[in-house]
């Protein structure tokens, strides 16, 4: 970029084809050989309000900031004018959003949380920072080409340790530096996990939300929580470190929530499980190197941990979302695990499947939560800059009361989500199962639902911009058409609704009367 200035005279000079001029944001800009290959034709760019003109309006009406800062663009850039200040200017890595409720209220100036502490702000900030600059990059290129989140990344993820930060406090952190040392494994609690959480679901990127190594978080649990230690020694460390690939195989085209109803069946063989049926809609599965499968057999229901093998064989399953998350279709024909890979007793399989759905719900609950938090910033940000019938689209009261119940569901979400963290911190598993796990499928139920509601109100503010995926609302249109995996993926909406008032029907006093 040349250091030079210019008046705003002078660039009025420069107005027609072969020498044409704009203005963006006290930028100048030669577009002079770029008007030709506008997207738009060059007729939007040789317009009287634009040619030689100051085009800032125009152009925050048609595109995003980070379009100017891609390297074809900002080549464009000549100079700046005389006396003008930029106004726009892009967040640094790591730094925290000014937009009202663009960020959790603990996270701004002045505001107050019991939850967290100053270890808590650096933790959030160094993750960030590392999110934008390694994943997000990564994020996008894989939301569009769907193929799998590349090594290199799952590896960087692992030298910070944050693949084992996302199964929450334990033993398997003992000893491991967390973020290059920002906190240690015994001060890392389930909200440092729930930051994790928050930096991965406002990537905007749905499909690759799922891809970064889901599969792990709710396959790998079970091999901790029931598996033997000569088990845990060997694949722990492998999955910990990103060198083999896990995911949770339960539903199958026979039983989704009906996790009782499945039909792949364990038939003992010696010292082996010999297993065959169908699994589907196995996030992760098409790369993993284990599976957790739920099974049934003679002696009752099992889960067994079984390696990736010739009588193993998965399929792409083609759903709305992008194909990074390694959607699949599973069939094991007379796949063989040891005996020693059974999870938990033999019979006991029922006990260790639905041991792990509340910490799978509570992680659906963070990434959904931010990817709705950040679609409530794109509306504050987009209504206040798109103009219409000569005035701001938040000028019309219909628009801020759409703003508002938008705002109202992301604040009482995080507010109930905060509350069942805390509680998390502060209760043993089996306490977290008996008091909390209906609250948790209630919470799952509100969040998801208020999403759905939230996604279809930005894509009204959006307009058709929300329905294009690419451009000014791109992160609409994913929401959009992805919200609905977070009503049904770790259980349904209305099967966690019920459970939750199944539990509290259960825990009313005998006494209760009006």
């Amino acid at each position: 970029m040349s250091g030079k200035t210019f008046t705003v005279e002078e660039v009025a000079l420069h107005n027609k084809a072969g020498d044409l001029w704009i203005i963006i944001d006290s930028k100048v800009y030669d577009i002079s050989r770029f008007v030709n290959l506008h997207p738009g034709g060059a007729g939007v760019l040789l317009a009287k309000n634009v040619a030689g003109k100051d085009a800032t309006e125009a152009f925050f009406g048609l595109h995003r900031h980070e379009v100017l800062l891609k390297p074809q663009y900002a080549r464009l850039q000549i100079g700046t004018v005389q006396g003008q200040k930029e106004i726009v200017k892009p967040l640094a890595a790591g730094e925290v959003s000014q937009v009202p409720y663009a960020e959790p209220a603990w996270l701004l100036k002045g505001f107050h949380s019991p939850y967290y502490n100053d270890g808590h702000r650096k933790f959030q900030k160094a993750v960030r920072k590392f999110f934008e600059e390694v994943v997000y990059p990564d994020a996008i290129k894989h939301e569009e080409d769907g193929k799998r989140i590349s090594q290199d990344v799952v590896d960087k993820l692992c030298e910070l340790n944050i693949p084992a930060m996302r199964i929450g406090p334990g033993k398997h952190l003992e000893g491991r530096n967390l973020i290059g040392g920002i906190i240690t494994p015994e001060e890392f609690d389930h909200f440092h996990e729930l930051i994790v959480n928050f930096e991965i679901g406002r990537l905007g990127t749905r499909g690759y939300v799922d891809g970064l190594l889901a599969g792990q978080v709710i396959g790998l649990p079970p091999v901790l929580n029931f598996g033997s230690p000569e088990l845990q020694a060997k694949v722990v460390p492998e999955v910990l470190g990103g060198k083999k690939f896990i995911c949770l195989a339960i539903s199958e085209a026979f039983a989704g929530s009906d996790v009782g109803g499945l039909q792949t069946y364990a038939e003992r063989d010696g010292d082996e499980w010999v297993i065959t049926g169908t699994k589907k809609w196995i996030t992760n599965g098409t790369f993993a190197d284990y599976f957790t499968v739920a099974c049934t057999s003679n002696e009752g229901y099992i889960v067994v941990l079984v390696p990736r093998q010739d009588a193993v064989s998965t399929k792409a399953v083609k759903t709305a979302y992008s194909g990074t998350a390694g959607t699949s279709y599973v069939t094991f024909d007379g796949a063989r695990a040891p005996v020693a890979n059974t999870l938990g007793k033999v019979g006991s399989g029922m006990q260790v499947v639905l041991s792990n759905f509340n910490h799978e719900r509570w992680m659906i609950v963070c990434t959904s939560l931010s990817a709705q938090r950040r679609v409530v910033e794109e509306c504050l940000k987009w209504t206040a800059q798109r103009v219409a019938f000569g005035r701001p689209l938040n000028a019309q009261p219909v628009v801020r009361a759409r703003l508002a119940a938008m705002i109202a569901r992301v604040e009482a979400g995080q507010n109930w989500l905060e509350f069942v963290t805390h509680q998390m911190n502060n209760m043993s598993y089996d306490e977290q199962s008996d008091k909390i796990a209906g609250t948790i499928g209630l919470l799952k139920q509100y969040v998801t639902r208020t999403g759905r509601e939230t996604a279809e109100d930005a894509t009204l503010l959006f307009g058709g911009r929300g329905i294009t995926s690419t451009g000014m609302g791109k992160l609409i249109e994913n929401y959009h058409r992805t919200s609905p995996y977070d009503a049904i993926l770790g259980g349904s909406e209305d099967v966690l609704g019920d459970l939750g008032v199944r539990q509290a029907i259960k825990k009313l006093p005998k006494n209760a009367r009006l």
